[in-house]
């Protein structure tokens, strides 16, 4: 279990990190929390529609994609790690139109370790995991869902 205190505080950091993007300030994306391995983002319906009424596909896409971006550096921060988070490459399936706000769920992938991954990236200086993030549907099915693998590379 980690402080409470460290999570908040990487928490923080990541949002100055996000909020210093104009693209991701203008969509209002907000980190929501972290337990139980699970990351969550939410941004408002009202800056992210299309002229459906809908959630926009582009936002849907980068609020998924920042969702893995931040889990993944949320876990290396919380190890002591400096690093440099990208996403390596994505698969991104739509599968209900959202007529909420948006509420990103990230996740490691089932074949996913974040002991492995911490170990690799502490012996090499450079580690990839894959992540998959959600967004929740109105039935209990996902809306959309984003597979996609991120690499980290020490800073310095």
């Amino acid at each position: 279990m980690m402080p409470a205190d460290a999570l908040t505080s990487s928490l923080a950091a990541l949002q100055d990190v996000l909020d210093c993007m104009p693209a991701v300030r203008a969509m209002q994306i907000r980190l929501d929390g972290y337990a139980d391995g699970v990351l969550r983002i939410t941004a408002p319906l009202a800056a992210n529609v299309n002229d459906k009424g809908n959630a926009f596909g582009g936002s849907l896409a980068s609020v998924l994609t920042l969702s893995g971006w931040a889990l993944v550096s949320l876990r290396l921060r919380l190890a002591g790690h400096n690093a440099e988070v990208y996403v390596a490459d994505s698969n991104l399936r739509y599968l209900a139109p959202v007529y909420e706000d948006l509420h990103a769920h990230a996740e490691t992938a089932e074949a996913g370790s974040w002991d492995t991954f911490l170990a690799t990236f502490r012996q090499r200086g450079k580690a990839r995991i894959s992540i998959v993030a959600r967004q929740p549907g109105a039935d209990g099915r996902s809306a959309a869902e984003l597979s996609g693998r991120f690499v980290a590379f020490a800073k310095g």
